[in-house]
């Protein structure tokens, strides 16, 4: 492919950076606190992740958001009350999260220039601004990027006002991530092409089939991040 002028949308979050494995020991941190003595620890994952949905879908993505799921998780599984010092403990996993220093994703550091001096790139992310703004300037990333977008949701509408927004030639427009649902395939739907970078560690809620591309639309998979210089 290796042609000038295609634009690149870049998910952040387990595509650019390790994200999700700090979230993933947090809840390992919490369910063991929880010890429940009825729960499995299987179970008790089953319910925080339904909790997770609920509160994602009232108050959107981000730390706030997960710290108050393992709240309300706690609350309706636990055999004690919440007191201030189990409160704080909560809070702790929550705060070992913000807490870590950035890691990029194999490949990206090496990668990202070479791109960026041929095409257009952008940050199509979702979560909380601050958050995810914080977090590309700590990556030192953001000089490659010539737009951010934060975004509450990725579905298709999204990419489509997204598209529309930036003049992006949809035959030329590619959204790379991680995340079938929220990457992938409503930016197939959407008239983008795509390219799925998998990861071990994707967030359980972000699980989908890829589905196939429309007529019109193209989908890669990539085994590293790094093999975007065969594309582009």
């Amino acid at each position: 492919m290796n042609h000038l002028d295609q634009t690149l949308l870049f998910d952040a979050d387990d595509t650019l950076w390790e994200n999700n494995v700090y979230f993933e020991r947090a809840i390992t941190a919490f369910i063991s606190y929880l010890d429940h003595r009825v729960h499995t620890t299987e179970e008790v994952r089953e319910h925080l992740n339904s909790v997770e949905r609920q509160t994602v879908a009232a108050h959107g993505y981000g730390l706030k958001s997960f710290r108050r799921s393992l709240i309300r998780c706690f609350e309706e599984l636990a055999d004690m009350p919440l007191t201030e010092d189990k409160h704080h403990r909560i809070v702790s996993f929550v705060d070992s999260i913000s807490e870590q220093e950035m890691e990029l994703m194999p490949g990206v550091a090496e990668t990202l220039p070479a791109l960026a001096a041929r095409h257009r790139l952008m940050v199509v992310t979702k979560g909380d601004e601050e958050e995810q703004i914080d977090k590309l300037r700590r990556s030192g990333l953001a000089a490659y990027f010539t737009a951010v977008e934060v975004l509450p949701e990725k579905h298709e509408a999204a990419y489509r006002a997204l598209a529309a927004r930036h003049a992006c030639d949809r035959r030329q427009t590619w959204m790379i991530g991680n995340s079938p649902k929220s990457d992938i395939n409503p930016a197939l739907a959407a008239g983008l092409n795509a390219i799925f970078v998998p990861h071990d560690f994707t967030w359980v809620l972000e699980h989908e089939l890829v589905d196939q591309p429309p007529e019109g639309a193209k989908l890669i998979e990539l085994g590293s991040f790094r093999d975007l210089l065969n594309y582009f």
